[in-house]
């Protein structure tokens, strides 16, 4: 089998950091090839140069026999490669159709043919058993809907070679089994993949090969039935990772938050409380209104009606400032737009909601501020060369592990975790595990919402099932199985 892609002898390097150091990698026509490694291996800033987002600084790229020295967006576009990134590229205020056909000749006239686009669209969504609209604004859809137009977008197209970076990331199981068929029937058409993932079990069932790369440096690349899930992870993080999900012994103590008849536009009547030194997850599929309960919580959309309790008083929250002053901390699934702020560096990204804790009179104490931030990144091991790093330089696992430190800093007394490992490598994971644990030693509650059903099973007390805006069932630790969540998330009540 040919390679279609060779990358030779390929360094990036960034102020303080290098990148890639002198890496080569190989992708054959018609594989799958997955590419591992912790954040801020190096994986991003690889398929940025493949797909020409940037330009490398030495090295060569041949793809389909042809040599070039760097790519463009739009040369590699136009030879068949297509990346889905793990940060969405659509525009909020167009239309699901406008936003996958963007660019494409879709008509022979000077005029948009809109029936065309529709049905063109219809197509593509409809081989991906994705219920979506055509004319839906891309600012009105979930994030998991906005992962499937990404890939539609790329399907549209004269793909040849697609890079799919973290792509269940946002998706439950059911979205995850249409994306595997889809991924197979590509391969079968003899489009090559190279599939990045901190998921495990999708490596060893999609993929062909596997590259490792750690540092900036390609570790190993070998095919996936001579390797192990075991050897993979000591691979990724140069040690050995015994635990997924550590031990919890917890100790409950008095009701924290209080929900009590929440209701919204996506919601009907909601109770629910967490205790002191508890997780309660809240598990269900797309659309299913876990994200939205959080957010009628913390008051980022109004709420119809319900009330609001901590610590046994009713509070009144209006806004996510009102949460915050509560002790209640949200930390969103949307890292780019609600979790961090892109064009501020780590230091301030920490320290804002914080800055009157750490501040003497007008003033901030730069040693307690340097303290806290260096404790929250030693502790989450964030990958850069100075906390004065801008976060929309660092990779998307490393900028999610900011948005993580902020809230986990502000000393919270409740805290929602809206999908806080999305993109996140193995072993940061299994830190943000233990600090968790950590916390709720601590007495603190932890609401966690999260598509992975192993990580809700693994890291929750207690659990919530919501289907269609409700919540339709609760499971104590010892009742968890993946067949009653699965029957509860799709409604069947018999």
């Amino acid at each position: 089998m040919d390679n279609i892609l060779e990358i030779k002898n390929v360094t990036k390097r960034y102020p303080g950091v290098v990148a890639l150091d002198n890496i080569s990698f190989s992708v054959k026509e018609g594989e799958v090839h997955a590419l591992v490694g912790e954040n801020g291996a190096g994986k991003s800033t690889l398929i940025k140069i493949i797909t020409g987002a940037i330009k490398p600084d030495e090295g060569s790229i041949i793809y389909q026999g042809k040599s070039y020295t760097e790519l463009n967006p739009i040369l590699s576009g136009q030879i068949g490669i297509e990346a889905i990134y793990q940060e969405f590229n659509l525009a909020p205020s167009l239309s699901v159709e406008e936003n996958i056909y963007m660019g494409n000749k879709v008509n022979e006239g000077l005029f948009i043919d809109k029936k065309k686009l529709t049905n063109k669209t219809m197509e593509v969504l409809e081989s991906l058993n994705a219920d979506i609209d055509p004319g839906t604004k891309i600012r009105d859809l979930t994030v998991a809907y906005m992962q499937l137009v990404e890939i539609s977008k790329a399907l549209a197209k004269n793909v040849k070679l697609l890079i799919m970076d973290e792509p269940t990331a946002p998706l439950t199981d059911n979205e995850v089994e249409i994306l595997f068929k889809l991924v197979k029937n590509l391969k079968e058409k003899g489009v090559s993949v190279i599939y990045i993932s901190h998921r495990m079990d999708e490596i060893f069932e999609l993929c062909d090969r596997v590259t490792v790369m750690r540092d900036g440096q390609v570790i190993k690349t070998t095919d996936i039935q001579d390797t192990t899930r075991n050897q993979l992870i000591f691979d990724m993080v140069g040690r050995e990772l015994t635990e997924t999900y550590p031990p919890r012994t917890p100790k409950y103590g008095e009701k924290l938050l209080e929900i009590k008849n929440i209701a919204g536009p996506s919601n009907a009547e909601t109770s629910f409380y967490v205790r002191e030194g508890e997780i309660v997850g809240i598990a269900g599929l797309v659309g299913a209104g876990r994200t939205e309960i959080a957010r009628l919580i913390i008051g980022a959309d109004k709420k119809y009606s319900g009330e609001v309790y901590v610590k046994g008083e009713k509070v009144s929250i209006h806004s996510p400032k009102d949460a915050i002053e509560k002790g209640i901390a949200y930390v969103s699934e949307d890292r780019k737009n609600q979790g961090v702020l892109l064009k501020m560096s780590i230091r301030w990204n920490i320290t804002l909601p914080i800055l009157r804790r750490l501040s003497r009179f007008i003033f901030i104490d730069a040693k307690k501020e340097n303290e806290c931030v260096n404790e929250y990144k030693d502790a989450l091991r964030i990958k850069t060369p100075t906390i004065n790093q801008l976060v929309g330089n660092l990779s998307g696992g490393n900028q999610q592990k900011v948005a993580v430190a902020k809230w986990l800093a502000s000393k919270s007394k409740i805290l929602i975790l809206d999908e806080p490992t999305r993109g996140i490598d193995v072993g940061a994971k299994q830190e943000i595990y233990e600090l968790i644990n950590k916390l709720t030693e601590e007495g603190l509650g932890i609401i966690m919402i999260s598509s992975e059903m192993e990580e809700i099973m693994g890291m929750s007390d207690r659990m919530l099932v919501m289907a269609e805006g409700n919540i339709v069932g609760e499971l104590q630790k010892e009742d968890f199985s993946q067949d009653k969540i699965l029957k509860y998330a799709s409604n069947i009540t018999t």
